[in-house]
């Protein structure tokens, strides 16, 4: 019998092992939540399964998302970009990446780590939501207000109260599987 899952990632091998392997699971290094801040503002307006597709791409065309190379592109770098069509050619979401490093790292400088300053927001643990369809579950909470409001006031481009709180479910400071999926309690 297969295991019972989130109804929003059924159908596509892609979308499931994401489901099963990453979304929701607690991460707090500096690195990884990087990675999903940059894919989380490339998907704003667009199907998360569109920028899962174009991870691999992504991670190539900006330098394995390393946050110190990204602060330092200069327009060379941003040309490069415009002209991959293996990533979302969007002007605005690469110069707010450019931008979003440079205040990761000076988050980094203010609170030791990206990690510390985020998890703070959740006294360092993920909140457990009782979703039983995620059609049910919120795009953005009181919550995803506040941190997009902060992050907005350090310097940071797209990341309004959605992105924040899609980067919140993916980087697991909230659990909002389903309560009948299998991931539910083992996170």
């Amino acid at each position: 019998m297969a295991m019972q899952k989130c109804g929003w990632c059924l159908g596509d091998p892609l979308y499931e092992a994401y489901h099963d392997n990453e979304w929701g699971v607690p991460v707090r290094d500096d690195d990884t939540l990087f990675e999903f801040l940059i894919l989380e503002t490339f998907q704003a307006g667009l199907s998360w399964i569109t920028i899962l597709r174009k991870r691999e791409n992504f991670r190539k065309a900006f330098d394995n998302f390393d946050y110190h190379k990204i602060a330092a592109y200069q327009q060379p770098k941003i040309d490069e970009l415009l002209q991959d069509a293996g990533i979302i050619r969007n002007r605005l979401k690469i110069l707010a990446t450019i931008s979003n490093a440079r205040a990761f790292i000076k988050i980094q400088e203010d609170h030791s780590s990206f990690g510390d300053y985020i998890w703070a927001f959740v006294d360092g643990k993920p909140i457990k939501n009782s979703i039983e369809n995620y059609r049910q579950g919120p795009s953005k909470t009181e919550l995803s207000d506040i941190i997009s409001k902060d992050l907005k006031k350090r310097g940071f481009k797209f990341v309004g109260s959605t992105v924040v709180y899609a980067h919140m479910q993916a980087t697991g400071m909230v659990n909002d599987h389903e309560i009948s999926c299998f991931r539910y309690d083992q996170i």
